[in-house]
């Protein structure tokens, strides 16, 4: 495995860090009695130092042993931004276990058919997050209790445990599984711990840490499956590139379920020694308190977050002037947006950057000191040891300039999709290149610029129509803070561009005004044909817009 290279601030260097328990006893050692987690409820305030995180991941390891995981052995966490999620997958990883996380969104037949798909034996879940109870919708949606199982058609399921809220019939309670059963027999706590250390000590950079499975909107979900390596060495690369030190305090937002929340949230707070802040469901005026209580200097998220931290009424009466890092992407971000996340909200520093999960979930970034069209019109270029090409239908290179297939090639590239060797060679070529579905173009610099998913494309008339483009520039528009462009059907042109509008503060835009203005800003088959004004678009947790509902919505609206 290659140097990990030290943190900014000095500290010692990672480069013997080669799994992530590791990961989490580095940082012990390195980081100590320092705040390493505060979790805020209503009523209460839970501070973790480095010593004490991995003093509770080494109990809840122990907890996973003594249940019976056997290394490899899949487990699935079904839960919001925690820090029990922290602590569960630090254990469950030092237990020699893979790490499935689920979206807290789904509901229960989806969450049952990846738990089907990765066969996990174990499931920690919570109850009563945003008013779900997720066993009670897992057991509806699959079966009910089954025979010796905690639900009926997950055969593989054999445990589920309760992080937080109260654990039905048939579940074993967080504070429980910490016990691990041992009832003060201290020489079946020494062989616990035993077990753990030889665990832990087995891993490896090529060991498998994870199967995170993908959105799902072409079809099925599938597992991507990466190594603990991979995922060191490519976090390393981004908060190194994004300057994350000890002294930074981490607002995470970003869902742990996703490589965002999960890798560029916790993997990264680990490697830096940066205090986190775990925040489980995104509310602005929760979270610009959180960042003047805990005084937060690294905040990433979508770029609608920072529009809404804009836009907010209440902004000044928070003190938010403690923000220095911000990390954004997976949308079109207008320019006046960086100079204003700079400016008004008082970063020093703005990345924007592309990732995937089939490539550990980053691929290029901006660098601090990027100009803000550049930060805004690209994604940055490839981090190190990374190769990014632009390609056309063949799979032949093409110059800088041209848009083409977004391919990526390098460390980063996952191992495949789980158990599933079709797909892997689909999305994989013969020279290791992956092909990442993306249109994208490649300046002479070597930055890219998403143009779009290929699924996205829609043709006017005979010509190809990029959504993010059009999105990129009707974003220019002074009373437009939110554009989301989809095709839609047209009996002349084939398709047409159907934009949906969220209103810049305080003003009205007026469709017929905006289409006037499009068609002198651009192509004209570019320009939408029809303009629906919104008080906002539709997200998924990771803050990427639901096309696919606005396709819908746009088709509705036609047909009516």
């Amino acid at each position: 495995m290659s140097d990990l290279g030290g943190s900014p601030d000095g500290s010692s260097e990672l480069s013997a860090v080669t799994s992530i328990p590791a990961l989490f006893e580095w940082a012990a050692d390195e980081f100590g009695d320092a705040e390493a987690v505060v979790d805020v409820g209503p009523d209460w305030t839970l501070r973790l130092t480095w010593v004490g995180l991995d003093d509770q991941v080494r109990k809840a390891a122990r907890g996973f042993v003594a249940a019976g995981l056997q290394p490899g052995d899949r487990v699935a966490i079904w839960a919001p931004n925690i820090h029990e999620w922290i602590v569960a997958a630090g254990g469950l990883l030092r237990a020699g276990g893979v790490l499935v996380p689920l979206n807290t969104r789904y509901k229960g037949n989806e969450a049952g058919y990846i738990l089907r798909a990765s066969r996990a034996r174990i499931l920690l879940a919570v109850e009563g997050f945003l008013g779900n109870d997720y066993v009670s919708m897992l057991r509806d949606a699959n079966g009910g209790v089954g025979d010796g199982r905690p639900v009926a058609d997950l055969e593989h399921l054999e445990r589920i445990v309760v992080l937080r809220g109260d654990a039905p019939d048939g579940t074993t309670t967080w504070s429980d599984h910490l016990a691990c059963s041992v009832d003060g027999d201290q020489a079946a706590l020494d062989a616990l711990n035993d077990e753990v250390d030889a665990r832990a000590a087995a891993l490896g950079p090529d060991s498998v840490g994870d199967i995170i499975f993908t959105s799902g909107t072409t079809g099925n979900p599938k597992g991507v499956v990466t190594t603990h390596g991979q995922s060191l060495r490519a976090f390393a690369e981004w908060s190194g590139i994004l300057g994350l030190r000890s002294d930074d305090r981490y607002l995470i937002i970003n869902p742990f379920f996703h490589t965002f929340g999960y890798k560029a949230g916790i993997l990264a707070s680990l490697m830096r020694g940066a205090t986190m802040v775990p925040q489980a469901v995104f509310d602005a005026e929760v979270a610009m308190r959180r960042v003047s209580e805990e005084r937060i200097t690294m905040l990433p998220g979508p770029p609608t977050l920072y529009q809404t931290f804009l836009n907010h009424p209440e902004r000044t009466q928070h003190d938010l002037s403690s923000l220095r890092l911000a990390a954004t992407g997976a949308a079109v971000i207008p320019v006046q947006l960086v100079r204003d996340m700079w400016d008004v909200l008082g970063f020093e520093t703005v990345v924007t950057a592309y990732g995937l999960t089939e490539a550990t979930g980053v691929v290029t970034m901006c660098r601090p000191g990027d100009d803000p069209e550049t930060i805004a019109a690209t994604s940055g270029r490839a981090i190190t040891d990374v190769e990014v090409a632009i390609v056309d239908d063949d799979g032949a290179p093409l110059p800088p300039g041209a848009a083409g297939e977004v391919v990526v090639r390098g460390y980063n590239v996952m191992q495949g999709y789980f158990e599933d060797d079709a797909q892997t060679a689909e999305a994989i070529d013969s020279d290791g290149w992956l092909h990442t579905g993306d249109i994208g173009v490649l300046d002479a610099r070597g930055y890219l610029d998403i143009t779009d998913r290929k699924k996205d494309m829609f043709i006017v008339g005979g010509f190809n129509a990029y959504p993010a483009e059009i999105e990129q520039l009707l974003g220019a528009h002074p009373d437009i803070a939110q554009v989301a462009v989809v095709g839609a059907p047209d009996e002349r042109m084939g398709e047409v561009a159907y934009a949906f509008v969220v209103p810049a503060g305080g003003s009205t835009p007026q469709p017929d005004a905006i289409v006037a203005w499009a068609r002198e800003q651009m192509a004209n088959y570019k320009v939408p044909r029809h303009v629906e004004v919104v008080d906002a678009l539709p997200l998924n947790p990771s803050g990427k817009v639901l096309k696919f509902e606005l396709r819908d919505r746009a088709r509705a609206a036609l047909d009516r």
